[in-house]
């Protein structure tokens, strides 16, 4: 391959390199807070005791760009389980990014496609494969916790899809008889009446699809926790260090920071929504982050639960295109998230809060007056091909990624770090996955219309969600 044409190298400078990005900048300073529930829950710890910046020039066999669950969960298994020395380079604080700011649903998910999408494309004998590979990365999750004593607040069984219309139940319909039939799962599809029994009420909801796969949990202390067991077992994390420029120098690849370089054997890219066009460009712009708005009431009492008739844990999401997705927190707060937003700056925020706001009263009729306690942002990730995507560039398979989770990288992240780590050490092979896991990434038709895309694609969800 030769020289990687980012950073130095192609006579882009740090700053260029770095703020390659298609939204406001305030949506990429790791100096801010997140200010989302999980921060005001987190463990107060020091990232300059803890995890140092990266300074003097050193040598690894594995550099990890991004310490979030992917980047995490590779380096806790290099390290665990093939005693393989792995440097994580984060530009921010472990967990700042999507992997410690999303809502806690560990569920399934990570290709958004249709059923019927995905047996036309890849076929029924890989489709289900590929389910059992979400349902492994459900399981890994809690394993993972319970192995390396990772507190992660786990709530819920199962996941709950809910019809927001009554034309939405026969899709649910079809949902169950695939998820039965072909992924193997436990399912029970619910009336309207069956759902306020086990659930809750709204006039947006006419029934549901109870999944029995998935769960709630924290994903910040998740992501702390990855990060003391990956340190632990023999890890270097180094946080407020990001790459500024990349380079390749034989086998060698030169990964600059402001503290030093770090030369590395093999790199793996683990920024997902975060990754910058320049890093490198054969990633960078075959990804299209997406804006996702999550806002938490204060606790709800047992008298405003009662009035919705709400007694469950379990994470919820509905079947608009433009999703909702929801789940009671331990504490009775209820978190409200949706995707939405094309700039990221706080006046657009405020607008997204305010109609988070206004929608969260008119579903749940009764907490129209609840207090909003916190509000925060934060960036998904989706692919050209609407799949995610693990595996090694073609131009260069020192370089690895895992990316593209479409809104479920809590428990598609853990999958995709394992599976990075078995690649790594020669363990695996990329043929050992399923053929949805192993597609190569592909590059968006004009890289430069992304936002133009997803304008559109927004426009037409919102007309698709209005249709009866």
């Amino acid at each position: 391959m030769g020289r990687l044409k980012s950073g130095i190298d192609s006579g882009i400078d740090s700053e260029s390199f770095l703020m390659s990005r298609l939204y406001h900048p305030i949506l990429y300073d790791r100096s801010l807070p997140v200010r989302s529930y999980w921060e005001s829950l987190a463990t107060r710890q020091s990232d300059e005791l803890d995890y140092p910046p990266f300074s003097q020039s050193q040598t690894c066999e594995v550099a990890i760009i991004g310490a979030g669950i992917t980047g995490l969960t590779a380096a806790l298994h290099l390290a665990r389980d093939f005693g393989t020395n792995a440097y994580i380079l984060e530009a921010g604080r472990p967990g700042w990014g999507a992997s410690g700011r999303n809502g806690g649903f560990c569920c399934v998910g990570a290709a958004n496609l249709s059923n019927q999408q995905l047996i036309k494309r890849f076929g029924r004998a890989e489709t289900a494969r590929y389910y059992q590979e979400q349902r492994q990365a459900v399981d890994w999750v809690r394993q993972l916790a319970t192995d390396e004593a990772i507190e992660i607040d786990a709530q819920g069984d199962g996941t709950l899809v809910v019809a927001h219309r009554s034309s939405r139940l026969a899709e649910l319909e079809g949902e169950q008889e695939f998820l039965t039939a072909i992924a193997h799962y436990p399912c029970q599809l619910w009336s309207q009446a069956a759902l306020a029994d086990h659930g809750f009420r709204s006039p947006e909801v006419y029934g549901a699809l109870h999944i029995g796969v998935g769960f709630g949990l924290n994903p910040l202390r998740y992501c702390q926790g990855l990060a003391r067991a990956a340190v632990q077992r023999g890890a270097t994390l180094c946080a407020r260090s990001p790459v500024a420029a990349w380079e390749k120098d034989g086998d060698w690849h030169l990964l600059h920071t402001s503290g030093g370089t770090l030369r590395a054997k093999r790199v793996v890219i683990a920024t997902n929504g975060y990754t910058a066009d320049g890093v490198p460009s054969d990633v960078g712009d075959r990804l299209l982050p997406v804006i996702s708005n999550i806002v938490t009431t204060r606790p709800l009492t047992p008298t405003e639960l009662e009035a919705q008739g709400w007694q469950t844990e379990t994470p919820i999401y509905d079947t608009r295109h433009l999703l909702f997705y929801y789940r009671l927190l331990q504490d009775n707060r209820l978190l409200f998230g949706s995707r939405g937003g094309t700039w990221g700056s706080e006046q657009e925020g405020d607008r997204y809060r305010r109609w988070m706001v206004r929608r969260l009263g008119e579903m749940f009729p009764a907490w129209q007056a609840v207090e909003i306690t916190h509000c925060w942002n934060g960036l998904a990730c989706v692919s050209a091909d609407r799949t995610f995507h693990v595996g090694q560039l073609a131009a260069d398979p020192t370089v690895y990624y895992g990316l593209a989770y479409h809104g479920s990288g809590v428990a598609t992240g853990t999958w995709s770090g394992r599976a990075i780590a078995h690649l790594v050490t020669g363990k695996e092979q990329v043929a050992d996955w399923s053929a949805v896991a192993r597609q190569p990434l592909p590059r968006f038709l004009l890289p430069g219309l992304r936002k133009g895309y997803l304008r559109l694609g927004y426009a037409v969800g919102e007309v698709k969600d209005r249709m009866v």
